[in-house]
């Protein structure tokens, strides 16, 4: 597995929040939103990060078996220290997953395992704030 693959995810995942926060700051600024607005921001914030996070800089999509595991010289993709090689790869882009299968007969999961619960925590925070303020503008 590349350094890309392994540091992506995180680096990706604090960039996006990063350049985000400025804007929002901005907006907070000048706007003076309700908290429900606010939050439902902070909500999409977290889940486009995760995805970004998650589909590790397009890798899954693109070229899925350089995340799994490393090429030999023969062009083969082997595991990283335990000499099995690649039969498939598995990918979803929702939530993004990416399950590399072995010949040794167990699977890896490639997608870092914080980026799914982030993911729906993000767009659950958004859902429940965008029906707050719904439910308020119609009172």
């Amino acid at each position: 597995m590349s350094l890309l693959a392994f540091f992506g995810p995180p680096a990706i995942t604090l960039l996006l929040f990063a350049v985000g926060a400025f804007p929002y700051a901005l907006w907070v600024t000048r706007r003076r939103p309700s908290q429900p607005a606010r939050w439902a921001v902070i909500g999409i914030a977290a889940a486009i990060a995760a995805y970004g996070a998650g589909t590790v800089y397009g890798l899954a999509f693109t070229n899925p078996l350089d995340v799994c595991g490393d090429k030999t010289g023969d062009g083969v993709y082997m595991d990283a220290g335990r000499d099995f090689g690649l039969t498939r790869v598995s990918v979803d882009s929702f939530p993004p997953s990416i399950t590399c299968h072995w010949t040794g007969g167990h699977d890896t999961e490639a997608v870092w395992f914080w980026t799914s619960p982030l993911l729906f925590a993000g767009v659950a925070c958004s859902t429940v704030c965008l029906a707050l303020m719904y439910r308020t503008r119609r009172s």
